[in-house]
């Protein structure tokens, strides 16, 4: 196994003359606590954030401070509005991850778990159970069956490119594609073909939500994260290994195929938990990874952490506009990333073009 020295590009001259990683950490996290105070505020009841962070003291302490707010709005910060931002923090960390990582192995920049199909397979298990399983696990009845979906997804496109021998990072992606139209399709038969009752609800989660979202389902997310995020991370040499390419990677001792299995399983893992809290998000995990290259650089040691906070950050902005846009409606968080996304896509490919 190679060393993680060996295989990172060698710092910029920015970075290695005024440090800016650790500056750039600290404003994102300021950001990101920023953004949370101003999401949890935004809404047909605005709430200031002195009451906002009086709540969530009083919650961890309930000496620390008197309440001077009724216990409405406690219930608005507390029950519904936080819950909701924090989720939205974790999806928008964890898609970017996963794409970042992507990205590496398939040593392609358009790859991204929603066009790989990974996403697909994730909104037909979570799916499957809504309409026609049950909860036969209770809770977790979703989010395993979500996680076994987008694993099964990932298979596929595995199988797909191991039959047709396509071994190049483009088609990898050109079989995500196909696997995610094919699997998305299965899923709108099990709509089709589910208790139209509760057709609306799953068609609003095909399109992504984050309204259900509760203090005792976010453990999940965020323990994959966690645990995914660390693992990308301790592989982060190797991932900079494989952006130069397959032989290079194999002549540092990186055996590759199994490295890019296990990036897809554990992509396949946090997406497929993702999908079962927030429905299906499209573009973050694209997005995300390119503009934090302009900032930092190519190294995955650097790319990973930011990302992460780059990603929450947006998420939590990208539901801010659902909220509010045709308030008190909300528009699916999907439409927005989608729109945002779909532009960012044709840049990107301009970009490339002009390159």
């Amino acid at each position: 196994m190679m060393e993680r020295t060996n295989t990172r590009p060698a710092p910029t001259k920015a970075f290695r003359r005024t440090g800016v990683m650790p500056a750039l950490l600290l404003g994102g996290i300021i950001v990101l606590v920023l953004s949370v105070s101003f999401a949890v505020s935004v809404g047909s009841i605005a709430i200031p954030a002195s009451t906002i962070w009086g709540v969530v003291l009083n919650k961890i302490a309930p000496d620390m401070i008197e309440p001077t707010w009724s216990r409405g709005r406690e219930a608005i910060v507390w029950q519904i509005r936080l819950p909701r931002v924090l989720l939205a923090s974790f999806v928008g960390a964890g898609l970017s991850l996963v794409g970042a990582s992507l990205q590496s192995v398939t040593r392609n920049p358009l790859a991204d778990p929603h066009l790989l199909g990974i996403s697909s397979g994730g909104a037909f298990g979570a799916i499957l159970a809504l309409m026609h399983t049950g909860m036969i696990f209770g809770a977790l009845t979703v989010p395993i069956f979500a996680f076994l979906g987008a694993l099964a997804a990932t298979g596929l496109v595995l199988g797909v490119v191991q039959f047709t021998r396509s071994t190049g990072a483009d088609r990898m992606i050109l079989a995500g594609v196909a696997v995610s139209f094919v699997v998305m399709s299965a899923a709108n038969v099990l709509v089709f073909l589910g208790d139209p009752k509760a057709t609306n609800t799953v068609v609003f989660w095909m399109l992504g939500g984050l309204g259900l979202a509760q203090w005792s389902n976010l453990v999940y997310p965020l323990t994959i994260l966690v645990v995914c995020g660390t693992y990308f991370w301790a592989k982060s040499g190797e991932l900079n290994a494989m952006t130069v390419g397959d032989e290079t990677a194999a002549s540092l001792g990186i055996s590759v195929t199994r490295l890019r299995v296990k990036i897809f399983v554990a992509g396949a893992l946090l997406t497929g938990i993702m999908v079962a809290f927030s429905g299906v998000i499209g573009f973050v995990g694209l997005m995300v990874p390119h503009i934090v290259r302009m900032l930092v650089g190519g190294d995955y040691a650097r790319i990973l952490p930011v990302s992460a906070l780059l990603g929450a950050i947006f998420l939590i902005w990208a539901d801010i506009a659902a909220r509010t846009i045709m308030a008190p409606e909300d528009i699916p968080i999907g439409i927005v990333t989608g729109l945002i996304g779909g532009g960012f896509f044709l840049w990107l490919l301009a970009r490339q073009k002009r390159r």
